[in-house]
């Protein structure tokens, strides 16, 4: 072929090339909308003074925020870049169940009575662990974890995630995952954020370590010590196929939550609803 006809030629295989190049570039684009900026919350007030273990358990009222997310993913996928812009809500396509989550333990005064009632039952619960509580208290987390239960990130100090740095998130995230695999012999797959507040960085730290984020539906509020009847009502309430239910066996005194799950666990079971946890993926 002579040097004139592969010129032409030469031309039309790299216009090719860059039109395909261009529409692989939309449809990346298209796979990982970003949604709307996350509210930042506000800060939390200070804790107790004290031990680090103590400071968790006394930590004042005003300490938990309400959902920031709107949206429920459709379904799941793996925790890889495209990374979600929202943590899971509520748990869809789960059928007549509901998911009973715990945060801030464990904690050897509260943590061993709700793992007994739920043994009772025979259910399994999804527990959010902050790495300073789990490394003092390494016998409940293997407990957790020997019961079925599902073990989740709750950062080590539960600090207000939006103030930190990238660096500060991953040592959070990180030791608190190094903390629990080490425990229990397997990495958390989910993670919870402190205060429930969420932010890209947040996201993105926690896909690359291989978690998902879960938020919740359902808010007990037990953290204000509302009553136990206040409690058990709103879960009765809230509950629904697919709900997540917010709760905490640590950060204070969380009696009230011991004796409300002993009073709506088997009401919700006597409603036909199972209690279930996500399934691995």
């Amino acid at each position: 072929m002579k040097n004139d006809q592969r010129l032409p030629l030469r031309r039309t295989l790299l216009r090719l090339g860059a039109g395909l190049a261009a529409a692989t570039a939309v449809r990346l684009v298209v796979a990982d909308p970003v949604g709307t900026p996350l509210r930042r919350a506000a800060p939390p007030s200070a804790g107790a003074a004290g031990t680090r273990a103590a400071a968790l358990r006394a930590r004042p009222s005003a300490y938990r925020l309400r959902p920031m997310t709107a949206n429920t993913p459709p379904r799941y996928r793996p925790a890889l870049p495209p990374v979600r812009t929202r943590p899971f809500e509520e748990l869809p396509g789960i059928g007549r169940a509901m998911v009973l989550t715990f945060d801030d333990g464990p904690d050897p005064l509260y943590t061993p009575h709700i793992l007994d009632t739920l043994r009772t039952y025979d259910v399994r619960a999804m527990f959010f662990l902050c790495g300073e509580m789990a490394h003092d208290n390494q016998d409940l987390v293997r407990r957790i974890a020997d019961d079925g239960h599902t073990v989740g990130n709750h950062s080590w100090t539960h600090p207000l995630v939006t103030k930190l740095s990238r660096a500060g998130i991953t040592d959070e995230l990180g030791r608190t995952s190094d903390v629990i695999e080490k425990i229990t012999g397997a990495p958390p797959l989910w993670y919870r954020a402190p205060y429930g507040a969420w932010n890209r960085n947040s996201f993105e730290i926690g896909a690359a370590m291989g978690m998902e984020p879960m938020a919740w539906t359902v808010d007990t509020l037990d953290w204000t010590v509302p009553g136990t009847d206040s409690i058990v009502r709103r879960v009765r309430g809230g509950a629904a196929p697919g709900v997540v239910v917010l709760s905490h066996d640590a950060g204070g005194n969380r009696s009230q939550s011991v004796a409300a799950l002993r009073r709506y666990l088997p009401e919700l079971l006597e409603d036909g609803y199972r209690i279930t946890v996500p399934p691995r993926r």
